[in-house]
């Protein structure tokens, strides 16, 4: 099948973040086991979704893993001109489509080199990793590492995850977290507010500090010029509470997310604005002993990630893909996952992430020929005894 043609199946796929994706999981299965090549599914707890990976080539060591997801973010209240699960080709260049972008172009072409990869006589592996979950907060991947690890006597040495970044390499992104944070006060008369602990006043006096706890990162020279904007940013984007301006409100709550550059450790941020929280328990609880606040994650944090610019796979990258202006960019992916499993990583795919997530996405044709040339290029690699041995 021609790399459009793989793309057009994966694109009919409609399996959004959170939904079963045994569907396309399945075709992907089917259409690699055709070539002879044993494939592991890692399902979820439920059943109802499930990572893949599988290995090609010789069992040793220095392997490289080719990763991707497969779920895709949803369509609806966006303004399509075409049906976005159905690959269209406008003859403009571009082939349109939810998921063409990101990322399932990288995942085809991964899939339509292999005709060529199974016959090629590599001297180290070449994995294939596939998640779900990935546009919910990259959930499944951890899993899928681990038991990939595990599952082979052979350990890889480097990952690239195929997001969608013009095919230029991509050695850091900041790591994110979200979170709700809830606070329990006292209702009453707003004319009384001195004699209650009114939940929105609580509420925004908690979104000042974190925006101050921000200020002071960046005026402590916290700061990575890699990075825009070059420093972690604390960021409050939903804020409900109250029942009618005259009504002291008892409830209140706000969504917030982290997104911290690789120096900055998370978890002390969300250390302190824990102690800072309990603080403010302690002190208002002689006015309303029922004074809480609660904060939960949304969903796990999603690790920072950042290689050396000297790394290995910063130089097999140079051997295989003639974009050698390595970047770092704001958005975050299961880079950092790979990282923190020991796996030398970096993030390069066919499309632009200026695509993703908006109605009319595309992927251009020659995005897909050039990334499959990169692909090619890493199998002529790792079938050279001579240029191998130098990584």
């Amino acid at each position: 099948m021609t790399t459009e043609a793989i793309l057009s199946k994966l694109v009919s796929f409609p399996v959004l973040g959170g939904e079963s994706n045994l569907s396309i999981i399945h075709w992907i299965k089917t259409y690699i086991e055709s070539f002879d090549i044993a494939c592991t599914l890692v399902p979820n707890k439920e059943g109802d979704k499930a990572s893949l990976h599988c290995r090609i080539g010789p069992s040793a060591s220095g392997g490289i893993i080719l990763s991707g997801h497969t779920d895709v973010v949803p369509v609806k209240g966006q303004d399509w001109e075409t049906n976005p699960f159905i690959l269209t080709d406008k003859n403009d260049g571009k082939l349109y489509g939810r998921g063409s972008c990101d990322m399932k172009g990288f995942v085809a072409c991964c899939l339509s080199v292999l005709p060529r990869l199974v016959k090629a006589d590599l001297k180290k592996p070449i994995y294939f990793a596939f998640s779900y979950d990935e546009e919910i907060g990259c959930l499944a991947a951890p899993e899928l590492i681990a038991h990939l690890l595990n599952h082979y006597p052979e350990t890889p040495k480097y990952a690239i995850i195929g997001e969608p970044t013009l095919l230029q390499p991509i050695i850091g992104h900041k790591g994110i977290c979200l979170y709700t944070t809830k606070v329990n006060g006292s209702a009453g008369h707003s004319s009384g507010i001195r004699k209650e602990v009114s939940a929105i006043h609580e509420a925004a006096r908690l979104i000042l500090w974190l925006e101050n706890k921000m200020n002071v990162l960046v005026d402590s020279g916290n700061i990575d010029n890699r990075f825009t904007p070059p420093h972690s940013s604390l960021h409050t984007g939903i804020i409900h509470g109250g029942i009618a301006p005259n009504v002291i409100a008892d409830k209140a709550y706000f969504s917030w997310d982290a997104r911290v550059i690789p120096n900055d450790n998370l978890a002390e941020i969300i250390n302190e604005f824990t102690t800072h929280c309990n603080k403010r328990i302690e002190e208002l609880k002689p006015i309303f002993p029922d004074f809480k606040i609660e904060t939960e994650e949304i969903h796990p944090p999603v690790s920072s990630f950042l290689t050396n610019e000297d790394a290995d796979i910063v130089k097999l990258m140079g051997k295989i893909n003639s974009n050698t202006n390595i970047e770092t960019v704001a958005y975050a992916s299961e880079a950092g996952q790979f990282n923190e499993a020991g796996l030398q990583s970096i993030v390069c795919g066919p499309g632009s992430i200026d695509q993703a997530h908006r109605a009319n996405e595309f992927i251009n044709n020659d995005q897909l020929t050039n990334y499959n040339e990169i692909l090619n290029n890493l199998i002529s690699l790792f079938s050279t005894e001579k240029i191998i041995s130098d990584f």
